[in-house]
């Protein structure tokens, strides 16, 4: 039986994980920052534990799902988004060596500055405007650095069984009429289930590199939120802002990318995978709220 150790596991990612490989004879060790029914609570920043539980379980794959996810916070706790972006996947690059595991790496479009006109590939050159984004970064240089076996898998605009987004939307329509959203930064919604496929996918093959994954097309965050209310049946007027006058309204807001649509080219050219337009991607998404 194959053994998989999910860190993060009770994360959108990590829950998504196990939902697509319920119908696998798979062995999953579970671990998150708090012990809980059958997780062990692991600190990814400190290597003493990572290699003592990974010697112990000896997994044949680690799916990363652990990160400083919180852009804004990020910008005023460095360290912190350092050690566990950057330092936590070192540690568990040196462990999957030990075991011979292959290490499969969750980063983020906000590797990218935003600048571009046309989908980032693998092959473009990243540059970071936030601490988030330049943290997730120096993790994708120390798994490349130190793990032999390893994917790592770039994705955007994340949601699914827990705090997100869509949630976020849909609460607070139940309270305001009209909500005031973002209109100028363009990305892909994308599903942690589609997210999770493409994991699934890639995972049993030795296809090793950098995948882009994000579910296909685009859109910006005022119409996604239109979308949302729209599939809900909500009335709730979105107020198109600019990421200028959001900032003045939120002073203490991280830089974000004005453009960073991933273009999945690895997947298509190595996998011949294709991931659900973002969309369908939704509609499947809110038949489960």
């Amino acid at each position: 039986m194959k053994k998989i150790l999910v860190t993060g596991c009770n994360g959108q990612l990590g829950r998504a994980i196990h939902g697509e490989y319920a119908q696998e004879e798979v062995e999953f060790i579970n671990t998150d920052v708090t012990e809980g029914d059958g997780v062990y609570a692991l600190d990814i920043t400190d290597i003493d534990a990572v290699l003592k539980l990974v010697r112990k379980t000896c997994p044949e794959v680690i799916i990363n799902c652990a990160a400083h996810t919180n852009v804004d916070a990020c910008e005023k706790q460095w360290d912190a988004a350092y050690r566990i972006n950057a330092i936590g996947p070192r540690n568990l690059s040196i462990a999957a060596n030990e075991v011979n595991a292959k290490l499969i790496h969750v980063s983020t479009d906000y590797v990218f500055e935003g600048n571009a006109t046309t989908p980032y590939t693998e092959f473009d050159t990243p540059n970071p405007v936030s601490a988030y984004g330049k943290t997730k970064l120096e993790g994708e240089k120390f798994v490349r650095e130190f793990a032999r076996k390893h994917f790592i898998f770039r994705t955007a605009w994340l949601y699914g069984e827990g705090k997100n987004f869509v949630r976020t939307m849909l609460a607070l329509s139940e309270k305001h009429d009209e909500v005031n959203v973002v209109c100028d930064q363009q990305g892909s919604p994308t599903s942690a289930v589609e997210l999770a496929r493409a994991i699934r996918y890639f995972e049993p093959t030795e296809s090793y590199g950098t995948y882009h994954a994000t579910c296909e097309g685009d859109t910006n965050w005022a119409e996604f939120a239109e979308m949302i209310f729209a599939k809900a049946g909500k009335n709730t007027k979105v107020n198109h802002v600019t990421s200028q006058e959001y900032a003045r309204m939120n002073p203490d807001a991280a830089g974000r990318p004005a453009y960073s649509i991933l273009d999945n080219y690895m997947m298509r050219l190595t996998g011949n995978y294709r991931m659900a337009d973002w969309k369908d991607a939704l509609d499947e998404y809110m038949k489960t709220l």
